[in-house]
């Protein structure tokens, strides 16, 4: 059962959407919201249902995934702490696109439809920092129609990796990706089998790109990953 907790000002400052706006505006939004927990492995939104609610991420981890007529699950993306969802159906009113599930026990905030629109409509800045948010949705999905449209699957492999270590922070031409998505996760994501995944991870650990350990992917050379992504997409 959902937990009640509070949510502050503070709180909300960890939120992307609202990070460094006042403080008396912040808990202003504080007041509209509603706080609930989820366990790991629950699912917060179903794909389809008329729900329109929106949710930001204050702790933990969720999974976005599509639900194919066909039976096929394929993973859209992870989500944490700072991020939020639901925002598409509350803006056109339309059924959910996705699922999420939650990856660890998670702590939310949830705005209603009404509410979130509101807010956007009351605060310039959470409205200009909305449409930077759905323009980079935006890119980020025609990337992933090229892709899938113009590359073998060994390059989509490289281009989900990349992301994956710009996600979790470059440092020193290094990233560590952890925890790191299982090989079905990696497969799910590109469309292609967990094999082609394990073959194409053990060559790039070969190569001395990555280093692999339970749990977690160390990307020791991300420039060198980065080259064999540019070397297909400027083709």
């Amino acid at each position: 059962m959902n937990g009640r907790l509070a949510i502050t000002a503070d709180s909300l400052n960890a939120v992307d959407l609202f990070r460094g706006l006042p403080t008396a505006d912040r808990q202003a939004i504080a007041a509209r919201l509603v706080a609930v927990r989820h366990p790991a492995g629950r699912t917060i939104v179903s794909q389809d249902d008329g729900h329109n609610d929106v949710y930001f991420i204050l702790s933990g981890d969720v999974r976005a995934t599509f639900h194919g007529l066909g039976g096929r699950d394929v993973q859209f993306r992870d989500q944490h702490a700072g991020e939020m969802f639901g925002e598409l159906a509350a803006i056109d009113g339309r059924p959910r696109s996705a699922g999420v599930t939650a990856l660890s026990e998670v702590f939310l905030a949830r705005a209603s439809a009404g509410d979130f629109r509101g807010i956007a409509a009351g605060y310039p800045e959470v409205a200009q920092r909305l449409f930077t948010h759905l323009a980079q949705l935006v890119r980020a999905l025609s990337d992933r129609v090229v892709e899938f449209s113009t590359l073998g699957v060994n390059n989509r492999i490289h281009g989900e990796l990349l992301r994956l270590a710009r996600e979790f922070g470059v440092s020193d031409n290094a990233a560590l990706i952890k925890p790191a998505p299982t090989h079905a996760d990696i497969a799910s994501r590109v469309s292609t089998h967990r094999e082609a995944v394990t073959r194409e991870i053990a060559a790039l650990d070969r190569a001395g790109i990555l280093v692999r350990a339970r749990g977690q992917l160390h990307v020791v050379d991300v420039a060198r990953l980065e080259a064999l992504v540019a070397a297909v997409t400027r083709n």
